[in-house]
Order: C-alpha cells, then structure tokens, then sequence
C-alpha cells in the first residue's frame, strides 16, 4: 500500500484538544476507507508565513499514513469542506523515517546543517 505524510493546518482559535480531535477525526476517515495511520504528531500553534482566512497563526498537525488513493482523495475532500481546516498537503513518500519528525526535534539533534561562516 502506498505511504503518505501530510499536515494540517487548523484555525488558531480552536483548543488544543480540539485541534487533536481532527487528527483522530481524519484518521477514522482514513481507517474507514480502508488505510490506517501509522504514526501522528501534533506540531501545536505557529506563526504562518501568510495570512490565510485573516490567521497569522494556525494548528500544526503531522500524519504519516498507510493508505490507498481513494481513502486519501476523501480524507483530503472533506478536510477542504470543514471548516476548521485551512490548508491540507499531502506527499507521497518511498517509505516513513523512524523516529520524530524534524519539526519535533531539538535544533541540537538536527545536525546535517553546515556551521555557519564568519565573515571578515
């Protein structure tokens, strides 16, 4: 079955459980149509790059899934039809890193960043 990540965006003013809920929410849509989540992180409340719908800050929420196209096709269309739900991306991926996502790691833990150079 082919592997997915996507993330989720949600409006600023929802609670933190709330924003926890459309994860267990999509996920029981990915599980009804046949695809199952094999892992998920919640990223919490960031700053966006632009306002979306008059938001400059949003919900974070990461899935990495195991699903056919169809589950995701619906996952994505009803999470562009709710209304707490601002923008959805999803990528298909050869296979799921272990471990956190980079966003959850500390910035010491990253390391594949090249040191910074001084300038003269």
């Amino acid at each position: 079955m082919p592997l997915y990540e996507h993330v989720l965006i949600a409006r600023q003013d929802l609670s933190n459980t709330q924003a926890e809920g459309l994860i267990e929410h999509f996920s029981t849509v990915l599980a009804d149509n046949g695809g199952k989540v094999v892992d998920h992180e919640y990223w919490g409340v960031r700053t966006l790059a632009y306002k979306i719908n008059k938001n400059r800050k949003g919900h974070y929420a990461f899935l990495r899934t195991e699903s056919p196209s169809a589950a995701v096709q619906e996952m994505e269309r009803l999470a562009r039809l709710h209304d707490d739900v601002m923008r959805v991306m999803t990528i298909r991926v050869d296979e799921h890193q272990e471990g956190p996502s980079v966003q959850m790691q500390k910035r010491e833990e990253r390391g594949d960043r090249r040191e910074r150079r001084e300038r003269n």
